[in-house]
């Protein structure tokens, strides 16, 4: 693998842009997308299905600021959240890193969890390959229903010309584990949460949601494409894939 490859495979790893892992918590101190599932599920009431455009801002513990913005399907704990690279601000890839990853397929990225079948997809559409992973301990060991919710008012302010109602939210998994987190409930959007800060392991995220849709999202939205090659891991499917691409024919896929 020469030197542009192993730069490449290793920032997008690095970066942690990997599944929505379905825990509020962040794995190995990698700013990541948004996480879903689990105790996070609470913070929606009510409101179990939508889909939406997502800002997703993190502030990870060196005190870089990254910002991702995508766009997210959810339906009772499934989520979908697609983004592109070339989008997202305050990474410390190289300057060209984004462009290449383009060229080569890898811009768009599209992650699916299951905590239903504790599954995980990470979907590349420009390399017609897709991941499958087993989802962490994290993401499937917290059920929803064993949670307990504390929700205290703060106030009332206005979010993106929504009124809305400042909440303190703090959800309490079975085995005692506290979730923070401050939730701008809009009140002409049937009190979803537009707005959501959380803080855990010294990890600041903010997320903003936009162009709210109601409607069910469709089931195949939430499985793996059909046609595409299947990896078990994603390391060895950027570097099969990026190898392919470079002409270099670096090993098989571990199945299809």
């Amino acid at each position: 693998m020469n030197k542009t490859i192993l730069i490449l495979v290793t920032s997008f790893i690095g970066l942690g842009l990997m599944p929505a892992n379905a825990q509020f918590a962040p794995a190995g101190g990698a700013p990541q997308g948004p996480r879903f599932g689990g105790a996070m599920d609470k913070l929606f009431g009510a409101n179990q299905a939508f889909a939406a455009t997502l800002e997703f801002q993190t502030t990870e513990r060196r005190g870089e600021n990254i910002t991702m913005p995508g766009k997210i399907s959810f339906d009772s704990g499934k989520s979908r959240f697609e983004m592109n690279m070339s989008e997202t601000k305050g990474t410390k890839m190289p300057p060209d890193a984004a462009e290449q990853l383009k060229s080569m397929g890898m811009d768009t990225m599209i992650s699916i969890s299951r905590p239903d079948t504790k599954t995980i997809y990470l979907v590349y559409p420009g390399l017609h390959s897709y991941a499958e992973m087993p989802a962490p301990d994290a993401a499937t060991k917290s059920d929803p229903a064993d949670s307990k919710v504390e929700t205290t008012e703060i106030g009332k302010e206005t979010v993106d010309g929504h009124n809305c109602m400042k909440n303190k939210v703090t959800v309490t998994d079975k085995d005692g584990t506290k979730h923070e987190s401050t939730v701008w409930n809009a009140s002409d959007m049937k009190n979803f949460p537009i707005k959501i800060v959380t803080t855990e392991q010294g990890q600041n995220s903010t997320m903003f949601f936009r162009n709210i849709s109601f409607t069910k999202p469709a089931a195949s939205s939430f499985e793996a494409p059909d046609g595409f090659t299947k990896y078990n891991d994603i390391q060895t499917m950027m570097q099969t894939e990026m190898m392919k691409k470079m002409g270099g024919g670096m090993g098989m896929p571990s199945s299809r």
